[in-house]
């Protein structure tokens, strides 16, 4: 593979698993559970400040009625004293606080029904909320479950593009090898041949291996005339074996009358 269509696998791959992040429905699932999970929060918190409401409107109420009751017992005191305008003033405001009591009544029946609807529209999110949690994390485990077996497949059948970079690795690191091990192999003929100098060698290292050869090539022809001469005058002596003692490899290579 050339070095061009290896960059391009590699920025194609890059490519590949930047977009499956921007893709990914884990991401995309946790993003949508976030968003229900600030929404109910919201209705939360609107359900607190409607209940906050209603508790200052209640108190207000309990307020006016301890007034509406005391304004007819002083009322009742007036009339029994003889003064009819004191009684007739405190029945007035008493009737001016009924009118005041029917409107906080209203708003506070309105504020109760406020109330119970966003406690109904509370309970059904936060089930939906909780129901999406469950839905969401046995999506995302069987998504990266698939995703793990999908990889594991992929590097077993060689198709994954890092599976083919470390194929294209392995061979361009085996080619490398054969070129070594033939470079190898040539400069140790060529050494032997001679056409390339050992520098570690002494000078006359040539010389002294034909001499060695020559020395080499002297013995075993001394060898093979002293066994034809033995074989002349002993026919019945059909082997040069030293010997079958536990010693006798020391007599190899010794010449006979050797101490």
């Amino acid at each position: 593979m050339s070095n061009t269509s290896r960059i391009r696998n590699i920025l194609r791959s890059k490519t590949s698993r930047g977009l499956d992040k921007v893709e990914d429905p884990r991401e995309l699932l946790d993003n949508s559970y976030d968003q229900m999970v600030r929404l109910l929060q919201q209705v939360r918190q609107g359900l607190a400040e409607v209940a906050t409401a209603k508790k200052r409107i209640e108190l207000q109420g309990q307020e006016m009625g301890a007034r509406y009751t005391r304004l007819g017992s002083q009322a009742q005191e007036a009339m029994d004293q003889g003064r009819e305008d004191l009684a007739r003033t405190a029945l007035e405001r008493r009737v001016l606080l009924e009118h005041q009591v029917s409107t906080l009544r209203t708003q506070f029946d309105a504020l109760q029904r406020q109330t119970a609807g966003l406690q109904d529209k509370e309970r059904h999110l936060a089930e939906r909320v909780s129901a999406f949690r469950i839905e969401k994390e046995t999506i995302k485990a069987t998504y990266s479950a698939s995703q793990a077996q999908v990889r594991a497949n992929e590097a077993l059948g060689g198709i994954g593009s890092q599976m083919n970079d470390v194929s294209d690795s392995i061979d361009r690191a085996r080619d490398r090898v054969a070129q070594m091990r033939a470079r190898a192999a040539a400069t140790d003929e060529l050494l032997t041949s001679g056409a390339l100098r050992d520098l570690t060698e002494s000078p006359d290292a040539d010389l002294e291996r034909q001499l060695a050869a020559l020395a080499t090539d002297a013995d075993v022809e001394s060898q093979l005339r002293a066994m034809k001469n033995a074989r002349v005058s002993s026919p019945r002596q059909g082997s040069i074996s030293p010997g079958e003692e536990p010693d006798a490899w020391l007599s190899i290579g010794q010449t006979p009358g050797t101490p």
